[in-house]
């Protein structure tokens, strides 16, 4: 064999590792310089703090994947986290409502997001980028008018039930992560293992041979929608559980990362497309970046700089890895 072909090889295996496995190289290479350079890193409670630390951007995330699937975006998920958060505590605090109805009515304050969008999407037409772009100056100017210019409303006798969504625990395990888990293994089941996960891919792939093969795109779509902000909502609910009130605009900082989340995680996927296991490793990669460099002593600037560097980075390979696809 010349050393043309053994060049030639070799050059198609990089290339061949890059395609399938270069994000998860990238992960890997994080994790152990981060492991080298900071000694409290890899320890179980750190680790533990990472995955409790993401568990709110999991929950929103995953109402971002099931959006991006139906072939959308959806810019207002953090009115959906607002709306949560400002449901429930006033509810609690202005009709004395009791802490497990205050987390439906919470749930419902964020479909109410999804409803406005999918009626934009589907019955207005509207494209989902515009659509959603303007549910999120109206969910702003909603929420600044409500609270006379964006005052936080605090509850701080919230029940203890309630604030337990957040601070509490089961068996050691915080319950944070027990209702990110429940909705992940929701999402998983419900958009990877079902016969309605299927359509709403289908639907995202090519929307019109789904809808020439019988299946009720308008429909889909909007149920889509309602779910993606319901879901959202309770990433909503747990922060104002945390925090004992209500933050207007809060959930504005979610949005791209959320968004991050699901292209980096559909990286990993034979066909590019978002999944429930990409979304989970995509939210996890950043939680580590955001702790690494916390860890680091590194100081607000800088370690927001190299932040956004990793993830464009990040970004820039899922993006070529689709297209090497």
């Amino acid at each position: 064999m010349s050393s043309n072909d053994v060049r030639r090889d070799f050059l198609g295996t990089v290339r061949l590792l890059y395609f399938r496995y270069g994000f998860l190289i990238i992960i890997a290479a994080c994790f152990g310089f981060f492991s080298i350079y900071t000694g409290s890193f890899l320890t179980g409670i750190n680790l533990l703090n990472i995955v409790e630390g993401s568990s709110i951007l999991l929950i929103v995330a995953l109402g971002m994947t099931l959006v991006v699937a139906l072939g959308g975006i959806d810019l207002s998920v953090g009115i959906a986290f607002d709306m949560g958060a400002a449901f429930a505590i006033v509810a609690m605090k202005e009709y004395d409502a009791v802490w497990y109805i205050a987390v439906l009515v919470g749930i419902g304050g964020g479909a109410l997001v999804g409803l406005l969008n999918a009626f934009l999407v589907v019955y207005l037409r509207v494209s989902p980028f515009l659509a959603t772009l303007g549910t999120f100056f109206i969910g702003s100017s909603i929420q600044r008018i409500f609270t006379n210019g964006g005052g936080p409303i605090s509850h701080r006798r919230a029940p203890m039930e309630y604030r337990n969504l957040a601070i509490g625990d089961v068996y050691g395990v915080p319950t944070e992560i027990i209702i990110a888990t429940v909705v992940l293994i929701f999402y998983f089941l419900f958009l990877e293992r079902s016969i309605f996960g299927r359509r709403i891919h289908a639907i995202g792939l090519q929307q019109r041979a789904a809808l020439v093969s019988g299946i009720r795109v308008r429909t889909y779509i909007a149920w889509g929608f309602i779910i993606a902000s319901s879901t959202c909502a309770i990433g909503g609910i747990i922060g104002s559980a945390n925090l004992r009130m209500f933050t207007p605009l809060a959930g504005y900082s979610l949005l791209l990362d959320a968004i991050a989340a699901v292209f980096i995680g559909a990286s990993i996927h034979p066909q590019g497309r978002p999944n429930v296991p990409g979304t989970l490793l995509g939210v996890l990669f950043l939680g580590m970046i955001a702790n690494g460099l916390n860890l680091m002593g590194l100081n607000f600037n800088t370690k927001d700089m190299l932040s956004g560097l990793i993830l464009v980075g990040a970004l820039a390979i899922a993006v070529a890895q689709k297209k090497g696809r």
